[in-house]
């Protein structure tokens, strides 16, 4: 699966679930903080898992899902530490260091946009040596507006000055992908299992799937 790689100047990347296994974030929120929820709050793990996702559902694809200060204090429980607690299920995903050195020895802009907030960005950069291989490292936090916006990717353009025709974008979210699509972005690529736990394809049908990094490059 060689990318047209003459035609691409500037290479979007998002963290979780494309550069990062996934494993570690879905485990957290969807098991960890619910074990740890239903003990503060003495539920059992079924109550916890219906009242956090019953909240998760609400905020989905607003700034706010990702922001860890908002869930601090709604819950009242220190989401940071926690996460601190299982942060050794951080890692790259297969092969991801492997395409970023490539990125970098053929002369792309590489740039890191993620959703995660700035404090869960600092504790994933503790774990992967992230910072070396990007020109920039953007949480939509400083921008007030998550990928799933048009006012993100306005800021974006405005801060890094990219063209949209000569950008490609690499995001496991499709509705991320959706976004960049509906702004102009030209080359969108989605990943095939995020989390390597699940070993299990998603269907897509509007987005060409990366399955190995390794495949972007001819040999």
């Amino acid at each position: 699966m060689q990318l047209p790689w003459s035609e691409i100047k500037t290479v979007l990347l998002d963290m979780d679930g494309t550069l990062l296994d996934l494993c570690f974030d879905n485990y957290f929120w969807l098991e960890y903080l619910p074990l740890c929820y239903g003990q503060a709050y003495n539920l059992s793990l079924a109550e916890a898992k219906q009242t956090l996702f019953f909240q998760f559902a609400k905020h989905q694809g607003q700034l706010t899902w990702y922001c860890v200060d908002h869930w601090t204090e709604v819950l009242g429980l220190p989401i940071m530490q926690l996460k601190q607690q299982v942060s050794q299920l951080i890692g790259w995903r297969k092969h991801a260091e492997y395409f970023l050195m490539k990125l970098n020895e053929m002369g792309k802009e590489v740039i890191l946009i993620t959703n995660a907030h700035p404090k869960s960005l600092a504790l994933k950069m503790q774990k992967v040596n992230l910072a070396p291989w990007f020109k920039h490292l953007i949480s939509s936090h400083q921008y007030g507006y998550p990928k799933e916006s048009q006012i993100f990717w306005q800021k974006l353009q405005r801060a890094i000055n990219f063209c949209p025709e000569n950008t490609l974008f690499v995001d496991d979210s499709l509705n991320v992908l959706e976004a960049a699509k509906q702004y102009g972005i030209a080359f969108l690529y989605t990943i095939d299992e995020p989390d390597s736990r699940l070993m299990k394809a998603k269907e897509v049908h509007d987005f060409r799937v990366i399955k190995d990094y390794q495949d972007c490059f001819s040999i």
